[in-house]
């Protein structure tokens, strides 16, 4: 093995100063970089320690918001978690439901209940009866249908206890107010 040979190295010169490699300052030392990084648990500035943990919350929170609208599994809160929950939610949000109408026609009601003629006040009352009996009926059939389906896909004992009204109440509400946001088209039934 042959020893290197150290030559010495020629004087800089003050040419030479500007093409000198070093960074230009000592190594800290590792206690002066410890005490840098040392941050204390409760920040001294109660203020902006508010201001970061509360943008930090609402960053948490929005992003939990988001997911949960678009359905994904890790946002959504119990009673909407699991496949046989997103089945419900899918064929519910394929068909068109009577109760969708619900929240309109209340609001119609209303409106003609302020006109001074009884008889269409006692009209726009049977009219909601009558519509609110169609929306019950529908729901019913609906938990029917969903149910037997369930059945097939997953088997019969395998059936979660609530499917009926979980399906009843994603019926009465309107499509733009679903939460989780409906992921299929009308029609578009799942299989």
């Amino acid at each position: 093995m042959a020893k290197p040979t150290h030559e010495p190295q020629p004087a800089l010169t003050s040419d030479d100063e500007g093409t000198n490699q070093g960074k230009g300052r000592p190594t800290p030392k590792r206690k002066e970089r410890e005490a840098a990084n040392l941050r204390p648990l409760v920040s001294n500035d109660r203020r902006a320690a508010n201001k970061e943990a509360r943008a930090k919350y609402n960053k948490a929170r929005d992003r939990a918001r988001i997911g949960m609208a678009n359905g994904e599994e890790k946002y959504l809160p119990q009673r909407d978690k699991g496949p046989q929950r997103r089945f419900v939610r899918d064929y519910v949000d394929a068909r068109f439901s009577m109760g969708e109408l619900m929240i309109p026609v209340m609001l119609l009601v209303i409106v003609l209940t302020l006109v001074p003629d009884p008889t269409v006040a006692v009209a726009s009352f049977l009219v909601l009866w009558g519509f609110f009996i169609l929306a019950v009926v529908d729901c019913v059939i609906a938990g029917m249908i969903v149910s037997r389906r369930l059945a097939e896909k997953f088997g019969k004992e395998q059936v979660q206890k609530g499917v009926r009204w979980y399906t009843a109440m994603r019926c009465l509400q309107m499509r733009p107010m679903r939460l989780p946001k409906p992921q299929v088209k009308r029609g578009q039934y799942p299989a």
